[in-house]
């Protein structure tokens, strides 16, 4: 069961983007793709996992696609596509346009018929295979909330026709935005689960990054894209250290950075110097630069990365950059100013986790253990997420009375 559902996280997007691709239907594709996981789970543990898993799981889908729609009043018109195909034997060639079908999908997801929120969510969905509950968290709002974005976003796509192709060049900057925005959200899910015994889903994060690496082929030009490109490597070249051998949370300060991954850094670094116009994934890869070029926690470029946040709290206005700014100049001018400037920020941010677990750290330095440990204790109780509360209440305990 658990090598399927891997199998299923890595080819269940192309799955259900090839089969977008042919029966111009989301959520008919969705349920066909579903029934290939499905066949494939009754199958699979008596045959064992096919070489090919991916074709496997599309000529079942295709197969299904094909008898469904011959039953159905669509049949003349759709199954002529299907007989154009090339045999259902074989892995179904990529166009030249988009070399994925898992990133025809995004873009697909992502069309402008669609709300902002509405495109987030089912990319979510399709794509990332978050879950109702994960993509509720991620968008601070409840799962039947969710789960009704995302079904009237299919009959949506339904109604409109879109092409299902790549978007003509007059319209790849209005959707690119959500595409970069879906892609973000799913890197940050697998780098810091919501939820869950784990803190993170590397597997998650990889394909946000193995899908920004697909799309920085496609638009060479989009300074953004690299700039997410080299956000995601450089926070994902810490990933072997921000968990001890039992799972724990690691800080930064106490983190390995010898055992940072510096092929991911270089390779992050690089995609930065070809994001070459300062805008919000820009800004923050160069923020996590510092950090990853930095030999010491100590030695670290504080006031550049307050003055980065500064830069973007200009173009994205938001309590939690500057939340982020407050810290950064904690590090550079102490605790107590660092202080001020978190407090200020207490009305916005009363319910957001971070910002209780930052005023705690301050609290702590400054010896004013019954305030951080009450603050401790408050982060705890608003995080999801088992790792981060066992080490939030751990640092509680430890702040004494």
């Amino acid at each position: 069961m658990d090598a399927v559902a891997r199998v299923w996280k890595d080819e269940g997007p192309r799955v259900i983007g090839y089969l977008v691709r042919i029966l111009r239907d989301v959520a008919l594709a969705e349920e066909l793709a579903q029934d290939a996981l499905v066949a494939a789970l009754e199958e699979w543990p008596r045959t064992g996992i096919p070489e090919r898993p991916g074709a496997w799981l599309v000529t079942t889908a295709r197969n299904r696609a094909f008898n469904t729609l011959k039953r159905s009043r669509v049949a003349a018109r759709t199954s002529d596509a299907l007989a154009h195909e090339a045999p259902i034997a074989a892995e179904p060639v990529m166009p030249e346009a988009i070399p994925d079908d898992a990133l025809r999908l995004m873009f697909t997801a992502c069309h402008p018929v669609l709300s902002t929120d509405a495109r987030v969510a089912l990319t979510l969905r399709l794509i990332g295979g978050l879950t109702t509950e994960e993509i509720a968290r991620a968008f601070l709002t409840t799962e039947t909330t969710i789960q009704q974005r995302i079904v009237r976003a299919k009959r949506t796509l339904a109604e409109a026709h879109p092409t299902f192709e790549l978007p003509p060049p007059h319209e790849l900057a209005e959707r690119l935005g959500s595409v970069l925005e879906v892609i973000y959200l799913i890197f940050n899910e697998g780098y810091t689960a919501t939820a869950g015994s784990d803190l993170m889903r590397p597997a998650l994060a990889a394909e946000a990054i193995r899908i920004a690496t697909l799309l920085a082929q496609l638009a060479p030009d989009e300074p953004e894209v690299f700039g997410l490109l080299a956000l995601m490597q450089l926070h994902a070249s810490r990933s072997a250290t921000r968990v001890d051998a039992d799972g724990e949370p690691v800080l930064l300060v106490d983190q390995d950075r010898a055992r940072w991954d510096r092929t991911l850094i270089a390779d992050g670094l690089a995609a930065l110097a070809r994001a070459n116009r300062p805008g919000p994934y820009q800004l923050q890869a160069a923020i996590a630069a510092c950090h990853a070029t930095a030999p010491s926690i100590d030695a670290t470029d504080w006031r550049r990365i307050a003055e980065l946040y500064g830069e973007l709290a200009q173009l994205r206005p938001s309590p939690v950059i500057e939340l982020n700014r407050a810290m950064a100049i904690s590090r550079a001018d102490g605790p107590a100013k660092g202080l001020a400037l978190v407090d200020k920020l207490r009305k916005p941010l009363a319910d957001y986790a971070l910002f209780h677990a930052a005023r705690a750290e301050l609290l702590h330095q400054l010896g004013r253990g019954g305030e951080a440990r009450a603050a401790y204790e408050r982060a705890a109780e608003l995080t999801t997420n088992e790792r981060q509360q066992a080490r939030l209440r751990a640092r509680a305990a430890a702040c004494g009375d």
